[in-house]
């Protein structure tokens, strides 16, 4: 998969629109900036082998106990590389907890989990790979069945250079891989690199609310349009106290889940981390009444006082974030 290149920002091309200047439109250059190439960490390097071993493992059924689901079935490419759903499906088809969120980007995340509790994503994997409900494969029999196939001993010599299959090369072959996935170019990356063009007035702006008025940007800013942090937003509260789980001495905690990438966001319905919020528009109409006034709200939140034309603005900008269909090459599994 091709590395990301840093967007140009052609000053000239773009003048004043929606009420943000050319200079003001400058000052969001470095905000939207995409970086120049995908960070792999010194202790889990990027080499191919390393990445055509995590491909074939991700897509491989055989990391479930009953051998019939994969990584990519709750990480689909054709749905933004997660499932569709409300939230995530048991191997007996019921609902869990939480939504399966997006792989979009995770290279740069660095606390993963809807609450942060994952340090890093090598420590990812083997919780749903092991966990009874989700693929319900014990460590010592994913490791035995893998150990038992030719091609797969092969390719973790490759990669690792050595012959016994462990634990933690599961681990680094999988997350190689997943640091691969990115999402694709969107209009709005052509426009603010200069294409007048390349999105509508009415996106313009709702582009000036996200990052004014709406203050949609306090949160969901950078090119993968997420601080990667951690923000109770007054949606409806049930038993689940999010990242105040890890941190029961903290108020500001309570309730609070990751903020997500917009990337794709139009396509990646329902929303929030349970999935209770069925449209873009019922988000937006949650963040204009300011959710519920409780003491962990985050100070962000607030009534906003939108009106129907810049809530129907802010949706035209959101749908400005799709990209275009992932390009995945599916690998050859080993028989």
């Amino acid at each position: 998969m091709g590395l990301i290149g840093a967007v140009v920002f052609a000053a000239s091309a773009i003048g004043q629109v929606s009420g943000i200047t050319l200079a003001d439109r400058g000052s969001l250059r470095g905000k939207y900036h995409w970086p120049a190439k995908i960070p792999y960490p010194k202790e889990n390097p990027y080499s191919e082998a390393k990445f055509n071993l995590g491909r074939m493992l991700f897509f491989d059924p055989i990391l479930s106990g009953p051998q019939t689901r994969s990584c990519a079935s709750c990480h689909n490419p054709g749905l933004a590389w997660a499932d569709g759903q409300p939230r995530a499906i048991s191997l007996t088809q019921d609902p869990l907890a939480l939504r399966c969120p997006t792989l979009f980007g995770v290279a740069w995340i660095p606390k993963l989990g809807w609450t942060g509790h994952f340090p890093d994503l090598e420590s990812v994997a083997m919780t749903p790979i092991t966990a009874p409900k989700t693929m319900n494969l014990p460590e010592t029999l994913l490791i035995e069945r893998l150990s038992a196939i030719p091609g797969y001993v092969r390719a973790f010599k490759d990669a690792f250079h050595q012959a016994q299959i462990d634990r933690r090369e599961i681990e680094q072959a999988l997350a190689t891989f997943e640091r691969s996935i990115v999402p694709t170019r969107a209009p709005f990356d052509r426009w603010i690199s200069g294409d007048r063009a390349a999105i509508s007035k009415s996106a313009e702006r709702g582009f000036d609310l996200f990052n004014g008025k709406a203050n949609c940007a306090a949160c969901h800013n950078g090119w993968a349009f997420t601080d990667s942090s951690f923000h109770d937003i007054g949606s409806a509260q049930n038993d689940d106290l999010g990242r105040g789980e890890l941190f029961p001495n903290s108020v500001t905690l309570r309730y609070a889940f990751k903020t997500p990438t917009l990337r794709d966001v139009a396509r990646r319905g329902p929303y929030m981390h349970d999935g209770s919020v069925p449209t873009l528009a019922a988000v937006i109409d949650l963040y204009d009444r300011g959710g519920i006034e409780r003491p962990s709200r985050a100070p962000e939140i607030y009534p906003l006082g939108l009106t129907n034309a810049e809530k129907a603005d802010l949706i035209a900008f959101l749908e400005t974030l799709t990209g275009g269909p992932a390009s995945v090459q599916y690998p050859a599994l080993p028989p």
